[in-house]
């Protein structure tokens, strides 16, 4: 079975999904995961700018409204063992980040480069549009220094990605985290592990 997850590195509640579906994938060796690019703000500036929960607090134009939500998405993230770090992170452009992980999927790393990518902005406050931060952090979960170092300096994976965002625009996902299991239509990857087991045993039976 084949479950696509489209992603986005910037995105808290792709963190949330990853966790939960690692959960729902527990005890299984019947599945394999397929990480899909997926910009949340494809023209986003490299310099890092306002906080996460800075850039909430416009959208919710209520400051009570707008800390509520930080703490809801604070506390399902603590509830799977995160730390998101709202009020430090800063959303950059995320399409290097993108790159590297098609990189990482072609030597069998794309999830150990992944979750070093959500730890370093979510937790720490990396700046992931930061050539040298990518390096650093993708090195640490294993990638070759001399391969990352070329992509970062080229185009590599360019194609790749984009040919992501179109399968995703083509059905019909307009955010994320969402999987697509087996070519079915797209579903949230925010659910409960339980339904998450669930929606992959119902495609095994089918």
């Amino acid at each position: 079975m084949q479950v696509e997850a489209y992603f986005d590195v910037l995105c808290p509640w792709c963190y949330i999904g990853k966790r939960r579906l690692a959960t729902a994938l527990k005890g299984r060796n019947d599945v394999h995961v397929v990480w899909r690019s997926f910009e949340l703000d494809p023209d986003g500036s490299p310099i890092p700018g306002l906080t996460a929960a800075q850039v909430i607090a416009t959208y919710q134009n209520d400051p009570a409204r707008a800390s509520a939500r930080v703490a809801h998405i604070q506390a399902l993230g603590a509830a799977e063992g995160l730390e998101l770090n709202l009020h430090q992170a800063r959303p950059v452009n995320s399409f290097d980040a993108h790159r590297l992980i098609h990189l990482a999927a072609t030597c069998g790393l794309a999830d150990a480069v992944m979750e070093r990518l959500l730890h370093g902005y979510h937790t720490q406050g990396r700046n992931i549009a930061d050539p040298e931060v990518l390096q650093a952090l993708s090195v640490e979960a294993g990638l070759d220094r001399a391969q990352v170092g070329e992509l970062l300096t080229g185009d590599a994976f360019t194609a790749d990605v984009r040919a992501d965002e179109r399968r995703a625009t083509q059905r019909g996902i307009r955010g994320v985290p969402a999987l697509v299991i087996d070519g079915a239509p797209p579903v949230s990857a925010v659910q409960e592990p339980a339904a998450l087991a669930r929606l992959l045993d119902r495609a095994t039976r089918f």
